[in-house]
């Protein structure tokens, strides 16, 4: 009996020791349970940190703003001056509209349209429209230190571009330069659009049921979250699950652009330039034409900029128009700036407005007192710098040709990254004809030498054209000429003077322009034969004489043929040729086989 009562109580203790083991394996449990639950939570809970709006907009002064513009949010900003929103005259130029023109000399903005030049000056609320006044209640253009800022407003009246300006807690503006159809998205339950795709990502504002939202382009995969913009400005992403009802929205542009009219002949143009030098070379002009056939413009080299306010040289004579006009050949003459180069320079004289204006008055003087049929402009030595300034010109001219007839034209090399800046486009537009120099492939100061215009060059210089450049503008202007390269061992002297690092160039190598029968007897002279060269599309011959070798890559009939055929080929308005002098006489029936 005493046995049985002790096996109890041990029964008893092992019960009583296992109760605090079991409390302590719950316990361990629980907190593992709650960390589990505090982890999940965390991991899947959405986060209620919001992002301030000036971190957001990155807006740190009172008067200036956020812009988001076509639905993008970009790192320059608005200023607000008297309440207006104003942008610099960069961003002006680079996103909203290009054809502006901000003189930061003379603290002037310009405008042209078709016909008119509109003119702002600065810290004035007044503008003209050709010779019109007109005042608003804002000023148009102000400035602080080196930068200028254009109204929005004053933007507005020659640009399709719509804004709101939102200054609740932080100023940004809405602007907006395309339009047509969005997609948009109703909030079908309150949310929240947050800053990324995840709801660890900080909340930029919140959405209310009925909200509409816009639907924007997200090139990632993110999963069940769309990328929206609020009304209010703010660009993010928000949980499908929030959005009801698909819809469309369609803007449109309340500006109606200007159209720019130009005068486009009705046939083929067959063009060249006279080269004169002199006024006694004005008298050879019968002579000159009595040479050509099927001729229908010629665009003699006849002013010249003289200084840097816009002044010009002439070579202009009414007897050289009269007996042109009187054998039905239009005169387009030829203002360049490669005379005078060493003594003006192409961004005075462009980028200032009066300067730029002389220029204009002065050629458009001319034309009129010659009864010209046109202008062509030759600059040749434009750069980065007078860019702008150079295509500003070509509007101003523009608008004072429209109004009295006369044609434009102008002259550029064949497209290449280096000369972008030449901007064909807008060239395209406002002028009348755009002439491709087609040659200068290898020129007098190449380092080896080469065909002055190749077959496939001269066809590349036009495709890239036409990328930019209704072909009914297009002329493509081919070379009279020739270049006999002359290449001669270098000398030790010579040898020792190059450094290691330069390239390894065994020849010098000169050249010196030829017309077609000149280089014909040269090569006679010299027992040169000519063979056909596939790949540039041009006889080729070389001899040797006093140690040197001559190479000559030849343009005559053949090669004339050839690039005369790309005119009916890609639909261009004419050819044209430098220079009249150069060629022989059976070129032009090869050319009218081409342009009739």
């Amino acid at each position: 009996m005493a046995t049985t009562k002790r096996k109890r109580r041990r029964r008893s203790r092992g019960r009583r020791n296992a109760a605090p083991m079991l409390a302590v394996l719950v316990l361990a449990v629980l907190i593992l349970a709650g960390i589990m639950f505090a982890f999940l939570y965390e991991k899947y809970s959405p986060s209620k940190e919001r992002m301030s709006w000036n971190t957001y907009f990155e807006v740190t002064t009172g008067d200036e703003a956020a812009v988001i513009l076509n639905d993008q949010m970009m790192d320059f900003k608005a200023k607000i001056i008297d309440g207006e929103p104003y942008v610099t005259t960069d961003t002006l130029y680079d996103y909203l509209n290009s054809r502006f023109y901000w003189d930061s000399q003379e603290n002037l903005l310009l405008y042209t349209t078709p016909t008119e030049l509109i003119t702002a000056s600065v810290g004035s609320n007044t503008y003209t429209v050709a010779k019109q006044s007109y005042t608003e209640d804002y000023t148009p253009v102000k400035v602080d230190g080196d930068t200028a800022y254009v109204a929005l407003k004053y933007i507005q009246k020659y640009t399709g571009i719509q804004y709101e300006l939102m200054t609740d807690e932080v100023n940004r503006v809405n602007i907006k330069t395309k339009f047509g159809t969005a997609e948009t998205a109703t909030v079908k339950k309150n949310g929240n659009v947050r800053y990324r795709a995840g709801i660890k990502s900080p909340i930029l504002t919140d959405v209310a049921k009925g909200d509409i939202l816009y639907v924007l382009e997200e090139k990632e995969d993110v999963g069940d979250w769309t990328k929206v913009r609020t009304s209010n400005g703010f660009i993010g992403y928000i949980r499908n699950k929030y959005l009801g009802q698909k819809g469309e929205e369609t803007t449109e542009s309340n500006y109606t652009e200007p159209e720019y009219t130009n005068i486009s002949k009705d046939y083929t143009i067959n063009m060249a330039w006279h080269q004169v030098t002199n006024a006694d070379a004005n008298s050879k002009v019968l002579e000159t034409i009595a040479n050509t056939k099927g001729l229908t413009t010629i665009s003699p080299t006849w002013f010249f900029l003289k200084d840097d306010d816009g002044n010009i040289d002439s070579l202009a004579s009414q007897t050289y128009v009269n007996y042109c006009h009187q054998n039905n050949i239009e005169v387009w003459a030829l203002v360049e700036d490669i005379t005078h180069k060493d003594s003006i320079t192409d961004k005075e004289i462009l980028s200032r407005t009066s300067s730029r204006q002389r220029l204009v008055s002065n050629l458009i003087a001319k034309a009129i007192e010659f009864d010209l049929d046109g202008i062509n402009i030759d600059f040749e030595y434009i750069n980065e710098e007078s860019a702008k300034g150079y295509v500003e010109f070509l509007r101003e001219l523009s608008i004072m040709c429209r109004l009295n007839g006369i044609i434009l034209s102008v002259d550029n090399y064949r497209p290449a990254g280096h000369n972008r800046f030449y901007n064909r486009a807008e060239q395209g537009v406002v002028a009348d004809y755009l002439i491709i120099m087609g040659y200068d492939e290898h020129y007098a100061g190449s380092e080896e030498a080469g065909s002055v215009a190749s077959i496939n060059w001269v066809r590349e210089g036009i495709e890239e054209t036409l990328k930019e450049v209704p072909a009914e503008k297009v002329i493509n202007a081919v070379p009279f000429y020739t270049r006999l390269w002359e290449e001669r061992p270098k000398t030790a002297e010579e040898l020792a003077q190059e450094s290691d690092t330069d390239d390894y160039v065994p020849n010098v190598v000169s050249s010196k322009a030829y017309g077609m029968d000149a280089i014909d007897k040269i090569l006679a002279t010299n027992g040169a034969e000519k063979s056909w060269d596939e790949t540039t599309g041009q006889y080729y011959a070389e001899y040797v004489s006093d140690g040197k070798t001559y190479k000559v890559w030849l343009e005559e009939e053949e090669s004339i043929a050839l690039k005369a055929a790309l005119i009916k080929e890609y639909n261009l308005a004419g050819i044209s040729a430098w220079k009249l002098g150069f060629e022989r006489q059976d070129i032009w029936d090869t050319i009218l086989k081409y342009v009739n």
